[in-house]
């Protein structure tokens, strides 16, 4: 019950034996043409999605928000919730949920505004959508063909492994 003696030494001891998720969050991005906005990370062999990994205990619109800001130098107003992704155990790395939202379409006034504003980035580029998904890897691929039906059909969707249920 609540205000028991020792009741939040309890939860907090629940709280240190679970599992950790670690979360994802990466934008569709579009210019006035319907291209795809990728970025061009310096640590992976392929191109990316915009966004990137939340922090602890930050929500992962938040974590998009930041990671736009701190590698393209992007505010973005609105985001708008697409999918998430539970990406199993893989390589040396434990599951995950992916977010992708759809940060909308870009001014000719932003996007000549962006600019790679963190190490990480070497640069971005727009790309025609079927150009777009062959540079990215499997698994964010996935993730984008579904944000890309959800913008078509408003309907979001929780995947598996980029297959949705």
């Amino acid at each position: 019950m609540p205000g028991e003696p020792g009741r939040e030494a309890y939860l907090a001891q629940g709280n240190a034996q679970q599992a950790r998720k670690r979360t994802a969050a990466d934008a569709l991005i579009r210019d006035q043409a319907g291209r795809l906005l990728l970025v061009n990370p310096t640590y992976k062999s392929k191109w990316d999605l915009p966004g990137g990994m939340a922090e602890e205990n930050e929500a992962p619109d938040d974590a998009l928000r930041r990671e736009l800001w701190e590698e393209l130098d992007l505010t973005v107003a609105g985001l708008r919730f697409l999918c998430v992704d539970w990406v199993g155990r893989h390589g040396p790395w434990d599951d995950l949920f992916g977010f992708v939202f759809d940060a909308g379409v870009l001014s000719p006034k932003q996007v000549t505004g962006l600019k790679p504003s963190d190490e990480e980035i070497s640069e971005h580029r727009f790309f025609e959508i079927p150009e777009a998904l062959e540079l990215l890897p499997g698994r964010q691929r996935a993730r984008a063909v579904n944000a890309l039906e959800i913008l078509g059909d408003g309907v979001p969707r929780y995947l598996r492994n980029g297959v949705a249920l």
